[in-house]
């Protein structure tokens, strides 16, 4: 059927009732929408590459707070050792990254919620910078909204909160009323982040070659990687634009795949430009708060499943998925869909990359190590020349899994270290794409931690990956090559996947997980 003759919530999963209708075709800044996202991935390199000497004003400011940080960090942390040492490396960066303002806040905001990723240090002290952006003037707010939308406030806008709703690095997000009566969110970016995030990144790529090796982030993700990375992700989210386009393009996946679980917020057909994003205000609970989704009555385990099943088959079936998935950005509606909020930063996928993640996923549950490696190096982990052979061999993983809570502090840390040094003289790395997925990953395991914490996960696993097989077999044999009329999840090698190898049956809940988790950090002394 014509999409015109369709509601847009049967195009798109929104509400069934809107305020108004979104038709892709009549969206006047959707012009050259394409060209514009193009030239927003082309900046990177541009941004990113060696220069004599960025703007040096801003340069000595960074350099001074880094260079304070470090020589403090040695005089005062370092003689103590291990994670005293990381811990107070991690507290200077910190205070460091607020004092340098938004960029860096937001650097740290991505660190922040890339626990496994990066040292827990790290990741803990950085958390304290969520929620220290001082919000802009309601002057200043006012200025940019009336500048790109091309009139004063009151002929927009019946009602116009003054205090944000939320401030982040980028934009802050304020509650208002059109004069046609709707009720809307209105996210405004900050004036001149654009040429001070510009700024920052050719300082930060400057510096980044001479902080390897001085500052323990991530081995796979060192100082010009992590830069890279960075900028990739934050060069999108200013233009309020794309991130319009992103919203229509992850509620149209999910409407496609039938996920009737999510709900995205319609952007206005008209008010959006590049510093300006005007959207349906949709209400609910938060995340997180278990006690009032249970007292009204909604099944948490099943938000949960939601959340794993739209993820994983936006990313597998459809490419695309939300790439800052945290409590601040999902919320719950009354009727117990999960409403997704922010779509700055969006991972889109080349069509090797979504098979990449189609394998791992299918061979995980399937105990195949050769196709876990294959799926890695299609999605940028590993050169694309890599010896699949050579890595089983190099990382030992045709030998019989072990247990890792068996292992003594020393054999546990002399296994992560040969690991490490195996991989990062293989080339190894880790791609923005894989990088969003595994912090999607982290942050719904921590929402299961809360909500659904004796959810089985071994069988939820198996269930999604029969799921993904059976439902979607004709595609995976198309890109994959790969006959799985017969596949079957095998549930020994998925809870092995999990870490937890050892004889006490077949299922594994997150409160026997997290029990595994802790004796693995006191191993390591943590």
């Amino acid at each position: 059927m014509n999409e015109q003759a369709l509601s847009d919530h049967e195009v798109y999963s929104f509400s069934q009732e809107g305020p108004w209708q979104v038709r892709a075709d009549e969206l006047e800044w959707m012009a050259g929408i394409d060209v514009i996202r193009l030239n927003t991935n082309r900046a990177v390199p541009l941004l990113t590459e060696q220069r004599r000497l960025p703007d040096f004003g801003r340069l000595l400011v960074v350099s001074f707070q880094v260079a304070w940080a470090l020589l403090g960090w040695l005089i005062r942390e370092r003689p103590k050792g291990a994670s005293a040492s990381r811990a107070g490396l991690a507290r200077r960066l910190r205070i460091g990254a607020e004092r340098l303002g938004p960029t860096y806040i937001k650097l740290a905001q991505i660190i922040s919620s890339g626990e496994g990723l990066f040292p827990p240090e790290l990741v803990s002290e950085f958390a304290g910078c969520r929620d220290q952006v001082r919000a802009e003037t309601f002057a200043s707010v006012r200025e940019v909204v009336e500048s790109d939308l091309g009139a004063p406030l009151s002929e927009i806008f019946a009602e116009f909160d003054p205090e944000p709703i939320a401030a982040a690095s980028i934009a802050q997000v304020h509650a208002a009323r059109l004069i046609s009566g709707e009720e809307v969110v209105v996210k405004v970016q900050r004036p001149s982040i654009r040429t001070l995030v510009h700024k920052d990144i050719k300082v930060m790529s400057w510096l980044a070659p001479f902080l390897i090796g001085r500052i323990p982030i991530a081995a796979l993700a060192n100082p010009p990687a992590l830069v890279e990375l960075f900028t990739e992700t934050i060069t999108e989210e200013l233009d309020f634009r794309l991130e319009a386009e992103n919203m229509l393009d992850v509620a149209r996946a999910f409407s496609e795949l039938g996920t009737q679980g999510y709900v995205v917020p319609r952007p206005h057909p008209e008010l959006v430009t590049r510093r300006v994003l005007v959207m349906q205000r949709l209400h609910g609970y938060a995340f997180e708060d278990l006690e009032g989704l249970q007292k009204a009555g909604i099944d948490t385990h099943e938000v949960i499943r939601t959340a794993m099943k739209g993820f994983t088959e936006g990313c597998m079936v459809q490419g695309i998925f939300h790439g800052d998935l945290h409590a601040g950005n999902l919320f719950v509606t009354p009727d117990g869909h999960v409403a997704l909020l922010d779509f700055g930063i969006t991972a889109r996928m080349t069509p090797l990359e979504r098979s990449g993640f189609l394998r791992m996923m299918l061979s995980g549950a399937a105990g195949d190590i050769p196709g876990q490696i294959m799926a890695f190096r299609d999605l940028g982990a590993l050169p694309a020349d890599t010896d699949i052979g050579e890595v089983i061999t190099e990382l030992g993983l045709d030998n019989a899994p072990v247990d890792p809570t068996s292992l003594t502090q020393e054999e546990l840390l002399g296994e992560i270290q040969r690991i490490i040094k195996a991989l990062l003289a293989m080339g190894a790395k880790l791609p923005k794409i894989l990088m969003l997925y595994v912090k999607n990953l982290i942050f719904l395991d921590g929402a299961i931690a809360r909500l659904a914490p004796d959810l089985d996960l071994v069988g939820e696993v198996a269930e999604l990956s029969t799921h993904m097989a059976t439902t979607h077999g004709a595609m995976i044999a198309r890109d994959l090559g790969l006959d799985i009329s017969g596949f079957s999840a095998d549930p020994s090698a998925i809870k092995a996947g999990f870490g937890a190898v050892d004889h006490s049956g077949n299922s594994l809940t997150y409160r026997d997980l997290k029990k595994r988790r802790e004796l693995i950090r006191k191993r390591l002394g943590n």
